[in-house]
């Protein structure tokens, strides 16, 4: 009886990560980026909708801080990527960045 709570709540781990993973794979948005301004930190994407941020409009043109300025040297103007953006105390930050294939 044991190892049938065992491998049921094994079970029950395993689905709960892979629908975690679906919905972090879910929160990326595509954009392409507009500018870069490494002294500030930030970058201009024109992107999707954020529905993590509950921004469904398309189409928009935004400036975002990125959370390491590290993160601008993966990345040059016209370059399509894929990122996530969060709510932070600076404002609307990217934590994500990433060029699309």
């Amino acid at each position: 009886m044991k190892t049938n709570n065992f491998a049921a709540a094994i079970l029950s781990l395993s689905l709960a990560l892979g629908t975690g993973a679906a919905f972090a794979q879910a929160a990326m948005v595509n954009g392409e980026v507009k500018k870069i301004d490494e002294a500030a930190g930030k970058v201009t994407l024109k992107h999707g909708p954020i529905k993590n941020l509950g921004m469904d409009e398309d189409g928009m043109t935004m400036v975002f801080r990125v959370q390491h300025p590290a993160m601008l040297k993966q990345v040059k103007v016209g370059d399509k990527v894929r990122f996530e953006a969060e709510r932070a105390t600076a404002g609307i930050t990217i934590n994500t960045i990433q060029k699309s294939k």
